[in-house]
């Protein structure tokens, strides 16, 4: 287990998430919105309050799902900490998800009522006028939109830590999600943990343009930010001017997903910039894998280290991650975090293994699914992570393959088996087998089918417009006389792009 006496990760002082807000001088600024208005802690406060007022009146009980429908904004993060006070647990869910996709964890979470951010999305607001949204009055965020109620069964109350807070769907095919639950507890206990170890202080200012709807985002970027008192700056949609306008003015702490930083070079080396001008101590990539080479042009780029981390939605989501004090030239993802605990499951002769981890960041379990929790979590507490890796005498680990099929797209998850049911839907499909193939530090998704119908790549690209978010779309699609095959039947997926290599790259030239 990893130790740091320098961490103040204790959480025993605090009961959930919207206690964060009682540490902070009330006068001190909390957030500047994506319009520019500005709210100290006091302000925060207040909207907190009022907005569980309101969704009490509404009929939001003690024990409800409630789905945040949204994008990063004040509405948002006063959401979180309302329904927190509610004891109601929220359902992250991207705004810019379709309505098929929103219709189906409306179901299989039994949600109690929708929850939009229309001043700060298009796209929740889309979602708002769709299921007929009322008005519950204007807030100093907006107008607070909120869908019908639903009849759903509310789930005990707990006191303790072991309360849910937040439920976030990460992965399974149409018929069988999962849902992630993450008790006040993990939150409390990750946020705290995360901000000790960028040495927040009340004088730093976070830009949070990560999605709040991710576990990065919500607990190492919004959450981790008010555990220390300090600034978020809010972005709804990430901009690279307008995050290098950010960088230029305010910001000291920037968290992002690979992607991200590789979109900031690309633009800065458009725009003449060799060195973009900035205020940043800290800066941080997690979300995906960190090619090494986007990690030595960042750094040279901003003269500082771009530190790397790893973790998942089912550890809140931090299990390892790279020190200030010991910066890394290699793309490792550091060590344990404090108090967390990792093995190498059942290793071979070069000592990669199935990596594990214990700690009290992991989730409660998935949402109704006992066989799912099961099969994640063992007796005695450990995490199958379903990641390999191997780890250094010092206790660095690499992350060097997955296990799991999961895709990480523009720092969104993607998970193949619920974009080849939908494929599998279409009239003219037979098979479809989804990868990941690596590009400019991102993943594309790629998608393999055969057919029976008369249809095109693209034509079945359009189709799938309606029917998966737009960081689902695969950017290709081939199609085949057949897949490979082992003999049962199993399309072998790790054969694919070397065996569609030459489509690939006629489709790249085209």
């Amino acid at each position: 287990m990893s130790t740091d006496p320098t961490i103040e990760a204790t959480t025993a002082d605090l009961r959930r998430i919207h206690d964060l807000l009682l540490q902070a001088e009330p006068s001190r600024i909390a957030l500047w919105d994506h319009d520019g208005t500005a709210y100290c802690y006091g302000d925060l406060t207040s909207l907190v309050a009022r907005m569980a007022d309101r969704l009490r009146s509404h009929g939001v009980r003690p024990g409800d799902r409630v789905m945040l429908l949204s994008e990063n904004s004040a509405t948002y993060l006063a959401a979180v900490l309302a329904l927190s006070q509610l004891d109601a647990w929220v359902l992250l869910v991207n705004a810019r998800l379709t309505e098929a996709e929103v219709a189906r964890l409306t179901e299989v979470a039994d949600i109690r009522c929708v929850v939009f951010t229309p001043e700060a999305s298009a796209a929740s607001r889309a979602h708002a006028d769709r299921m007929e949204a009322v008005s519950l009055g204007r807030l100093a965020c907006g107008e607070l939109l909120v869908s019908p109620l639903r009849e759903a069964r509310a789930e005990p109350v707990e006191q303790g830590p072991d309360q849910v807070a937040a439920l976030i769907y990460t992965s399974g095919t149409v018929g069988e999600p999962k849902g992630v639950m993450l008790t006040h507890g993990n939150l409390l206990y990750m946020c705290r943990t995360s901000s000790g170890l960028r040495r927040i202080s009340p004088d730093d200012t976070t830009l949070a343009v990560l999605p709040g709807t991710h576990i990065f985002g919500l607990t190492s970027v919004f959450l981790a930010a008010l555990a220390r008192g300090s600034r978020l700056i809010v972005m709804p949609r990430f901009d690279a001017d307008e995050v290098l306008e950010h960088l230029a003015n305010d910001v000291t702490i920037l968290p992002a997903v690979p992607q991200i930083f590789a979109a900031l070079l690309k633009r800065m080396g458009e725009r003449g910039i060799h060195r973009p001008e900035h205020k940043l101590r800290y800066i941080y990539a997690g979300g995906a894998p960190l090619d090494l080479g986007l990690k030595q042009r960042v750094e040279r780029a901003f003269g500082l280290t771009l530190h790397n981390g790893y973790g998942q939605t089912e550890a809140s989501p931090g299990i390892a991650t790279t020190r200030m004090e010991s910066p890394r030239q290699d793309a490792s993802v550091g060590v344990a975090v404090p108090g967390m605990e990792v093995l190498i499951h059942n290793p071979d002769q070069h000592g990669v293994g199935e990596l594990w981890a214990r700690g009290p960041n992991v989730m409660k379990g998935y949402y109704g699914n006992p066989d799912a929790t099961r099969a994640a979590l063992t007796e005695d507490g450990f995490l199958r992570t379903g990641d390999l890796a191997r780890q250094d005498p010092d206790g660095a680990l690499h992350i060097v393959g997955r296990l799991k099929e999961l895709i990480v797209h523009s720092g969104f998850n993607v998970y193949p088996p619920e974009i080849e049911a939908v494929l599998s839907t279409h009239p003219a499909v037979t098979m479809s087998a989804v990868v990941g193939m690596a590009r400019d530090g991102d993943e594309d998704v790629i998608a393999f089918v055969t057919t029976h119908g008369p249809v095109t790549g693209d034509e079945l690209r359009d189709w799938m417009r309606a029917r998966v978010g737009p960081y689902k779309l695969p950017a290709r699609i081939i199609i085949a006389d057949a897949l490979p095959q082992a003999a049962t039947g199993k399309i072998l997926k790790s054969k694919l792009l070397a065996h569609f290599a030459a489509q690939l790259e006629q489709k790249e030239r085209n």
